[in-house]
């Protein structure tokens, strides 16, 4: 199966965090970024999102943060 990356824009909003937040954790280790291979921009696979949403929350029940992460999925399925 493919894997699904998400801009950082995205990655943000799905995790209620800023842009400048997620490249600091990138910066520091916390939370690193895949690059893209031709513009070597920031991007953030599906399960990784999942996982820090996992820990964060503690694995408890359904966010909002993965309630939009379907969203996304289903807005790069239709593009």
């Amino acid at each position: 199966m493919k894997e699904i990356y998400f801009s950082i824009k995205e990655a943000a909003e799905i995790l209620g965090v800023s842009t400048l937040t997620l490249r600091n954790w990138d910066k520091s280790g916390k939370f690193r970024a895949s690059r893209h291979p031709m513009n070597n921009y920031r991007v953030y696979k599906l399960s990784a999102l999942e996982d820090i949403i996992n820990d964060i929350e503690g694995g408890t029940n359904k966010s909002n943060a993965e309630k939009k992460i379907k969203k996304l999925i289903i807005k790069h399925e239709e593009d």
